[in-house]
């Protein structure tokens, strides 16, 4: 239950006034409670089985939970059907979870077998980071588990809570899913443990769905995708999260960036380009060197001279490899005098940044070292900062729809009252949030708020998508700053002749192309709408004879920009038509004796089905139509 606006066990004694809501078990909170329960039989299980694992942390996440334990042997796949087992004998006892405040000093003797936990003793606030699921800034409190039939505690843990009545309210909703390491609180410097991570839900048959969507989703992979498809790949030789497009993924790519271009330019973006490296004074200026260092690569050390002896006589300066553009936009931005003529001024640029991504982050594209952001900074008024939002939420949307994705709401990121990090006075803060969330609401799309997830400059509007199967992906985001402009000093005439400071609107459309890449392989599960697709016909005679009649069609759509070739291969027929059907190829045109006589074509989708004895024309219109329209088929 919610007791006034706090998570509570049923337990929990009441006072007078108190406010009370009943959370159900298919709610977010709901299965949080679920799954953290399930956390804990987890490590009670592990112990049951081998009483020397000692217990990291174990919170509920998305879709599932984990637990971390130091152990001498690694688990195997065997270990985590036993432990299936053991988990399902402690549910069905039905132990109860009882919530006990005690003390530091008395939390300290009963667990003095847990290194682990006993570490979390004593820490508070942002010392917690992974340990928050155990200790909080309250009271240091122990649940116990214990038997309904002896009222003896069989085992305990150190944990807030709230938890579960007991352990039989779990029910048989939930499954183990796979091993991996962690480093104990996310930290590289400390122990590395076994992880286990299971999922739960309320019944059996939502288990069974989840089981299917995870199922559907490994289909999707791109990173599967993404060599069955030849599109890209992870040379060992270059690097961890850096990508090589071959050739049709280098294709795809192309398209994607052309067209976006195009878009630009139709509403009234300037093409900017800027250099992958600067001297570290730029980005000291900007802030990031204080607040971004980590996700930063190393310096690099340039201009320094040694004379004869080995001695420095001349001091080098050093050099980083950027992490955002936006820096490089401001300065082409105070390369000139600007007038309130000027605004807004709208950069544009397909801008490669590096990002030192620690390894064990790194998935495929959608989470890389080396990415081009298809970055736009835009510099304003105050009097004109809204309506330009609303412009650009409108263009951001209208662009991801003309992609394929439809599903959206957005994420209002804010500061967290505190917290260093985020720099800039109060009120600017406050004007910057406010006018966000009004364009956000004016949208009409569902807005959900994010506290503490703004960038160090200011708050943000996140565009997250839906894709095919139902998972969300952030995908735009629309950042108002007021903070870089003063950090640099810039400034336009106004109307009035007067110096004032434009406000800033940071804008990633994709995200990433990397990224986007990604996401849209998965969305379409390789099967790219003709537009997009790296071939978006090929031609398969029945027989050598037919092989120029084919030639001769291609020719006529190549005229027109369409991507197509005619298979003259030795294969068969039959296995050509196979080959190109698991390339995803959107058209296929057959031909043989019949249709070249009629001036005509077999036309074969992808998904098998074909139309005989369609004439030559009007299979040209059908997929030009297509491409045009930015049909899937």
């Amino acid at each position: 239950m919610r007791v006034n606006g706090e998570l509570r066990d049923l337990a929990h004694l009441l006072n007078d006034g108190d406010e009370v809501e009943g959370v159900a078990i298919a709610s977010a909170d709901g299965l949080n409670i679920l799954r953290h329960s399930a956390a804990h039989v987890l490590a009670q299980a592990v112990q049951n089985i081998n009483p020397e694992a000692k217990l990291g942390i174990g919170p509920p996440i998305k879709d599932g939970f984990y637990y971390d334990f130091d152990v001498e042997t690694s688990f195997t796949p065997e270990d985590l059907k036993a432990l299936e087992k053991s988990m399902e004998k402690i549910i069905k006892s039905g132990q109860r979870f009882i919530r006990r405040v005690t003390t530091d000093g008395e939390a300290k003797v009963e667990l003095s077998a847990e290194p682990y936990k006993l570490e979390l003793i004593g820490l508070k606030g942002s010392e917690l980071g992974e340990g928050a699921a155990e200790v909080g800034s309250g009271d240091l409190t122990i649940y116990d588990n214990v038997d309904p039939q002896t009222g003896a505690t069989v085992w305990k843990d150190l944990c807030r809570g709230p938890h579960l009545p007991n352990t039989r309210m779990i029910g048989n909703g939930f499954a183990l899913t796979r091993v991996a390491s962690a480093y104990w609180r996310g930290n590289e410097n400390n122990k590395q443990l076994q992880r286990i991570y299971g999922t739960a839900w309320p019944t059996k048959d939502e288990l069974r769905a989840h089981q299917e969507r995870l199922e559907e989703a490994a289909r999707r992979d791109h990173r599967r995708l993404g060599v069955d498809l030849d599109l890209f790949s992870f040379p060992e030789e270059i690097g961890s999260g850096l990508a090589v497009f071959h050739p049709k993924g280098g294709i795809m790519r192309r398209v994607m960036e052309d067209y976006s271009r195009k878009r630009h330019e139709e509403s009234g973006y300037d093409f900017v380009y800027s250099p992958h490296i600067s001297k570290s004074n730029l980005f000291e200026i900007s802030g990031h060197l204080q607040t971004y260092a980590d996700g930063m690569f190393p310096p690099i050390r340039m201009d320094e001279e040694l004379d004869e002896q080995g001695n420095i006589k001349k001091a080098g300066q050093d050099y980083y490899l950027k992490p955002m553009n936006c820096p490089f936009h401001i300065l082409i931005y105070r390369s000139q005098p600007r007038s309130y003529r000027d605004l807004p001024l709208r950069m544009f640029e397909f801008g490669t940044v590096y990002r030192n991504e620690k390894s064990g982050v790194l998935h495929g594209l959608t989470r890389v070292r080396g990415l081009t952001q298809d970055d736009a900074h835009l510099f304003v008024t105050k009097e004109n900062m809204e309506q330009e939002l609303t412009d650009v939420l409108s263009f951001v949307l209208g662009l991801l729809k003309d992609y394929g994705l439809n599903d959206f709401y957005l994420e209002l990121s804010t500061k967290e009252e505190g917290n260093p990090k985020f720099v800039g006075s109060d009120d600017i803060w406050k004007t910057a949030t406010a006018t966000l969330e009004k364009v956000a609401a004016d949208s009409g799309l569902e807005l959900i708020p994010d506290p503490g997830g703004a960038a160090f400059y200011g708050p943000k509007i996140s565009v997250q998508a839906r894709d095919a199967i139902g998972r969300t992906w952030q995908m735009s985001t629309i950042q108002l700053d007021f903070n870089l402009p003063e950090r640099f000093d810039l400034e336009y005439t106004s109307a009035e002749g007067t110096k004032e400071r434009p406000v800033m609107i940071h804008r990633a459309l994709f995200g990433s192309v990397e990224r986007f890449f990604g996401v849209l392989t998965e969305h379409y599960a390789g099967h790219f709408p003709p537009w997009l697709a790296p071939v978006q016909v090929v031609c398969v005679p029945i027989a050598d004879a037919f092989s120029d009649y084919l030639h001769g069609i291609a020719a006529e759509l190549r005229k027109s920009g369409v991507r197509i070739t005619v298979d003259d291969s030795d294969d068969r027929m039959q296995k050509k038509i196979r080959n190109h059907t698991m390339n995803k190829v959107p058209f296929m045109l057959i031909a043989g004796e019949e249709d070249q006589k009629a001036g005509a074509v077999s036309f074969r989708f992808r998904d098998g089905t074909q139309e005989n004895g369609i004439l030559v024309a009007e299979a040209i219109e059908r997929i030009l139509g297509a491409i045009r329209d930015k049909v899937q088929v």
